[in-house]
This record gives structure tokens, C-alpha cells and sequence, in this order.
């Protein structure tokens, strides 16, 4: 496996506004039962106990946010088993109330850099990744932190079964043309969209976030990526 600390070194914070006793309950009870496992190679039979059906499709999310995504993606494919990776606390807590209240069996969480738990999987495991409204980083001297980067997509399209999708979605207008640009640099992904339609309108099965919302409200447009490996 790559060393993914020379990949992408992992920026910004990882903590906000203090947790109130809920939130520190389900971090304390409902984390440890549906964290990724620490270490060791990953497969749906160590991440799902699977030992019937250790082909169980994956899918992954990079920077999960407050989890709506990743939890609404679980609902509609229950067979399926979710890997979400966040960095930021108090979104690991969104979506452990996602879990809760949903009662989502099929979820994993790592709190921390996803690349890290991205290269623990086997080649052509996954069946779908997603990374929705990434840091854009828009200054030009930190484009090298961006995620969509030539070594991060290295790993990813490694990751990923050939045919299956990879979807990107920002708000950021930098970051569209930088992702734009990169992605068509690339000979592993095909880009899907054949008209304007196909990137500026969301798919029915790519459920709303609350900072998609949120960038709609302060009349951002939003852009829907959707490439196949190939």
C-alpha cells in the first residue's frame, strides 16, 4: 500500500463549538461501535462483520460533513456498506445522529484523514466515491492542498471498480475550474455530463446537504460531477 502522508498532508481544524452532554454521549457510546477499525487491511468482513456475503458493495465519502449525504446515501441502499471519513468533530456527531435516528447499520465512521483509511482498501473494492464541497483552498500558493490533486485521485481511481463513479460536488467557483481543469488532465475518469444540464442540476439520487443549502441561500451556483473509472 502507498503511504498516503506523501500523498496529502491533512489541513484545518478538527474541532468547533463545545459538544453538550448528547453529543458527548453518543461520541463516547455510538462512535466506538461504528468507527472504523484502527488498523489492519479493510474489507467488508472487518468492517461490516460480512462473513457470509464478504462482497457487500462499498461506497466511500471524503469530508462527510454534518452526514446528511452519507445518510441519506445508506437509506436508499441498505446492502450496501458506507465508509464516511471527517476530520471535524462536531460533524462526526451530525452524523452519529444520522445513525441513531435512522437506525443505519450500514455505516462506518473514522474521524480523521480519509486517504488513510482510502489506502487500507483493497484495489478496485469500492463501488462509488464521493467528495461534496471540499475545502477550495482558493489561494494559489495552497493548490497543492486541494483534494483534487493528481496524487489523491491516484488513489481514488487505485480504489475504485472500473466503471463505477466517482462524484465531486463544489459551490466554489476556483475550485471548478481547478477540478475542471486537473480531471480533464486525466485518462482514468470520463467525465458523464453531455449538456450543461447533466452538471448544473443535482441527480435525484445525490441527496441534498445543509451546506449545499446553505451556499443556495447566498446565491452560490452548485456543480454536480459525476466521472466512471475506466
Amino acid at each position: 500500500m502507498a503511504d498516503p502522508t506523501t500523498i496529502r498532508r491533512l489541513y484545518g481544524r478538527r474541532a468547533g463549538h463545545k459538544l453538550r452532554q448528547g453529543q458527548s454521549a453518543l461520541v463516547e457510546e455510538l462512535l466506538p461501535q461504528v468507527s472504523v477499525p484502527e488498523s489492519g487491511p479493510l474489507d467488508a468482513r472487518t468492517l461490516f462483520g460480512d462473513a457470509k456475503d464478504p462482497g457487500r458493495p462499498l461506497e466511500f465519502e471524503i469530508g462527510f460533513g454534518s452526514g446528511e449525504h452519507l445518510a441519506g446515501q445508506a437509506a436508499m441502499r441498505p446492502d450496501h456498506g458506507f465508509i464516511g471519513c471527517e476530520p471535524f468533530l462536531n460533524g462526526v456527531v451530525g452524523a452519529l445522529n444520522h445513525v441513531r435516528d435512522g437506525n443505519l447499520e450500514n455505516i462506518r465512521l473514522h474521524m480523521g484523514d480519509a486517504l488513510t483509511v482510502l489506502d487500507r482498501l483493497p484495489n478496485a473494492s469500492l463501488d462509488r466515491l464521493y467528495l461534496l464541497h471540499p475545502d477550495p483552498w482558493p489561494k494559489a500558493r495552497h493548490a497543492k492542498r486541494r483534494m483534487v490533486n493528481n496524487g489523491p485521485l491516484d488513489l481514488i481511481a487505485a480504489k475504485l471498480k472500473p466503471g463505477c463513479e466517482f462524484r465531486l460536488g463544489t459551490d466554489d467557483p476556483t475550485y471548478c475550474r481547478w477540478a475542471m481543469m486537473v480531471m480533464n488532465g486525466r485518462r482514468d475518469f470520463e467525465w458523464q455530463a453531455r449538456t450543461a444540464q447533466d452538471f448544473l442540476i443535482r441527480p435525484a439520487d445525490w441527496p441534498e446537504t445543509r451546506y449545499e443549502r446553505k451556499a443556495r441561500r447566498q446565491g452560490h451556483e452548485v456543480w454536480y460531477f459525476r466521472y466512471l473509472r475506466v
